[in-house]
């Protein structure tokens, strides 16, 4: 589903549905590094922006 956000941080979903900003909550991402799971926010700025980059495949 897809999502705006509008000038006071509440989410605005495609259905009209509003989630207001208080009830949000920051969801952590996990990746694989080197053989074990590290979340991203622990990363240096130079991971966070190797990862933005990534691409990502759907196996069928």
């Amino acid at each position: 589903m897809r999502y705006k956000e509008d000038e006071n941080g509440n989410l605005i979903l495609e259905n009209g549905k509003i989630i207001p900003k208080e009830k949000r909550q920051k969801a952590e991402v996990y990746s694989r590094v080197v053989g074990y799971l590290r979340p991203v926010s622990q990363w240096n700025n130079g991971k966070k922006q190797e990862f933005k980059k990534r691409k990502t495949f759907k196996e069928e």
